[in-house]
């Protein structure tokens, strides 16, 4: 096989791998009426079914620090897909217990699935970060909106409930576990992996100011995210908005995030660093926010749209950075287990905090006020990580003076 078509395959891979990390959580909204009617599940444990997956989405990249020895990049993705499969067919049983148990497996397998993908596009893809780091993205992106979009339709055409929506997501996450079989078997065969980092490294890394301007970049821009997700059909609603339209808001900001995604690369090439997409991510936040939350209400379709491109810039920003920033593919798998797994505990209070806000102010004033003040924030750790910089980068060692 030529350069070049294993190049091609290899980008094929990531993508059907990307489809399939989120689907297991974004399938879930639009039938949870009727799970909630079928296991006689409370607002609380409903809420706790689409937020436990969040919970552990970082909880390989935490893991990971302690392991004495790193696997291969090809047997974590074959690994998260299989582990993905068996959460789907669990939350298929006629259980609470197995229901929630499927979601926190889902979590899990996922977060395997987001740490060592960074970590390929830096090795295999080297010379074209941003470019593939945004096919990935759009990739995740298209995934959620269209599991999210196909569920209730699925549901009616096949006159089912709300299994069979969930089910078909085991057919493509098994399709990737497959794929990526041959790739891990070859890997298996070849020269051992590469020597686990140093405890030294390690702590280098975790100690580093520029992976925590990373991480908490990560962490934030994810949370808004995620308020954006659980929130804004609601807010939709309490202005004035009908419940089907509000759904329509929403999916119309998840498709755009995907033109977001494809945007970032454009603009990198055209900058020196990452500075310019940092503030245009919060420009648009800021201004997305303030449209959603005070405009008229029929005007929202378009600050949802704004909304949804700042968050898609400010994704493949995020994800561009696990690369970018490390020295190699190495330090970018221990940075990438460090922000997504410090970052998405981060984001999960998102949801949770503006839900409580609400709660005590009744009303949406005080909760879009506080996520436009977190989204003008995100500006600081976004400015010092969009400098050129590398974490891990060998010490230089010092020349002595020439002798007279």
């Amino acid at each position: 096989m030529t350069a070049r078509r294993e190049r091609l395959l290899g980008l094929a891979l990531i993508i059907l791998v990307a489809v399939n990390l989120r689907p297991a959580i974004t399938s879930v909204g639009p039938v949870l009426t009727e799970i909630r009617h079928d296991f006689g599940l409370s607002g609380t444990a409903a809420g706790a079914l689409t937020t436990l997956p969040l919970v552990f989405f970082g909880v390989y990249g935490l893991a990971a620090v302690f392991l004495r020895r790193h696997p291969r990049g090809e047997t974590l993705l074959v690994s998260s897909m299989a582990l993905l499969v068996v959460a789907l067919g669990l939350r298929l049983l006629d259980a609470p217990v197995a229901l929630f148990t499927g979601s926190l497996v889902a979590g899990i397998a996922i977060s395997v699935g987001n740490v060592a993908m960074p970590a390929i596009i830096k090795r295999d893809f080297p010379g074209s970060i941003t470019t593939v780091t945004a096919l990935y993205t759009v990739a995740v992106t298209i995934g959620a909106a269209v599991s999210s979009g196909i569920a209730v339709p699925v549901q009616d055409l096949f006159d089912s409930g709300w299994r069979l929506p969930l089910a078909l997501w085991t057919i493509p996450a098994a399709l990737a576990a497959v794929a990526w079989l041959p790739r891990a078997w070859r890997a298996a065969g070849g020269p051992a992996p590469a020597a686990p980092p140093t405890r030294a490294m390690t702590a280098r890394v975790w100690r580093s100011r520029l992976a925590w301007h990373v991480t908490v970049f990560m962490g934030v821009q994810s949370l808004l995210a995620y308020v954006v997700i659980g929130w804004l059909p609601t807010i939709c609603q309490d202005r004035g908005l009908g419940e089907t339209p509000a759904g329509y808001v929403l999916a119309l900001s998840a498709l755009s995030q995907a033109v977001g995604n494809l945007a970032m690369p454009l603009l990198a090439r055209r900058i020196g660093d990452q500075r310019p997409l940092v503030i245009t991510v919060v420009a648009l936040s800021l201004i997305g926010f303030a449209g959603i939350g005070w405009a008229p209400i029929g005007s929202v379709w378009l600050w949802a749209f704004v909304l949804g491109l700042g968050q898609g810039i400010g994704f493949g920003t995020a994800l561009a950075f696990l690369g970018l920033r490390a020295h190699d593919a190495g330090v970018a798998a221990q940075l990438s287990g460090m922000a997504q797994g410090t970052g998405y505990v981060i984001a999960a209070l998102g949801p949770l905090a503006i839900g409580a806000l609400h709660d005590a102010t009744h009303g949406w004033t005080v909760p879009i006020l506080v996520s436009m003040a977190i989204a003008a924030g995100l500006a600081f750790p976004g400015l010092a990580a969009g400098r050129n910089r590398t974490v891990g980068a060998p010490e230089p060692v010092p020349v002595s003076p020439a002798l007279g």
